[in-house]
Order: C-alpha cells, then sequence, then structure tokens
C-alpha cells in the first residue's frame, strides 16, 4: 500500500482523472487489467466480455459458477494489487474490497446526468438518444454489480473518503483536487499500514 480507489459514473471523466492522477503521483492505473486478470485466473475468459458489456449486445450468459469464480479473481487481484501499492484501482467494487484499509482513499466522481449523456455523445459523434442509452445502462450495471455481489448501494456516500463532481470541474482541476486530498490523507494515515489478508468467505 497506498492506494486510492476510484468510482465513478459513466460520462463524468472518472477515467481520465484517474490517469491524470496516476501520471501525478507515479503510479499504476489498474481498470480493465482488473477485469482480464480476474477472467484469466479464473478460467472464465468469456467474463471479460462480458464485464464490459453493460449493454448486453454481446448476448453472454456467463452460468453462476462462471460469475463467482470471477468474482472471486477479482477480489483477489484487487488485495494483491493494493498491498503492491502505489497503484490507483478504478472500479470493480474497490471501495468495499479495501474499505478497512485505513491508508487507501476511496473517491467517487459523478456529473449530473444531462451533462454525462452530452459528454458520450460528443465523445462517441453519437445521437444524445443513444449517448442516454449507454449511460442508463451503464448506470445500471455498475449499480446491480455492488448490489449482487457486495450487497451495498453504489451511492452510498459513506462508502467513499471524497465525491467529485465534475459539474464546474476540468480532469486536469478534479486530478489537483484528489491529489491534494490523497496528500492530506497520507499525512494523516501515511503511517498506518493494513496487512492485506483475504477472509474466509
Amino acid at each position: 500500500m497506498p492506494a486510492i480507489t476510484i468510482s465513478r459514473e459513466m460520462g463524468s471523466l472518472g477515467t481520465a482523472i484517474a490517469r491524470s492522477v496516476a501520471e501525478s503521483l507515479g503510479y499504476r492505473v489498474m481498470g480493465y487489467e482488473v477485469i482480464n486478470e480476474a477472467a484469466a485466473r479464473s478460467g472464465t475468459p468469456e467474463m471479460a466480455l462480458a464485464a464490459l458489456d453493460d449493454l448486453d449486445l454481446l448476448g453472454l450468459k456467463p452460468s453462476f459458477r462462471q460469475r463467482q469464480a470471477y468474482h472471486r479473481g477479482v477480489r483477489q487481484v484487487m488485495l494483491e494489487q493494493a498491498a503492491e501499492g502505489d497503484v490507483v484501482l478504478v472500479g470493480r467494487g474497490g471501495q468495499v474490497i479495501l474499505q478497512d484499509c485505513r491508508d487507501v482513499l476511496h473517491v467517487r466522481v459523478v456529473a449530473p446526468l444531462a451533462l454525462r449523456i452530452e459528454r458520450v455523445a460528443a465523445a462517441q459523434s453519437i445521437p444524445l438518444a443513444a449517448a442516454r442509452a449507454q449511460v442508463s445502462a451503464s448506470d445500471r450495471a455498475r449499480r446491480s454489480y455492488l448490489r449482487r455481489y457486495y450487497h451495498v448501494n453504489l451511492n452510498d456516500i459513506g462508502l467513499y473518503d471524497l465525491v467529485l463532481n465534475t459539474r464546474g470541474l476540468t480532469v486536469a482541476a478534479a486530478a489537483d483536487v484528489l491529489v491534494q486530498a490523497w496528500s492530506q490523507h497520507q499525512s494523516l494515515h501515511g503511517h498506518e499500514r493494513t496487512e492485506l489478508l483475504e477472509r474466509p468467505r
């Protein structure tokens, strides 16, 4: 450790902020890499595609056993990456898996729905209606993931140390705020190292 987890809404600029923060701190970023590694370890490569298919365009239907194996893989990868330290972990329930670690900062990045739709439409050069469908599907999938595997509400602010609304923030400005928060967090908790052990489940 140390580590930062970032949970983000689609269109909130959360992924770009994570990369900017990692670059500023000289940390690694683990996002889709967690999905790929977990799928490989669990022997369910199709789960990597299913986990990214928020719109269910591929029609993949992994079995319950495959989903559970993948979920255990995600948890294992997250714990290992956090134990190694100097990492920004994006998505996949990091705020829950590492919630008891005082030397990890948990961040939620949000933005108003209309603005998120506009950003997605502009980024992908698609109509607003199509962007709205993508954002709605992504929101549902992310809420469902946290509820199914961790029995928590994704939008429970008690899961986070910091919530950033990018309505009036650029990526650079939001990253600066996060880096400052991280510096303060480290000054308070940097000496506290949590030993990460896989708990019986």
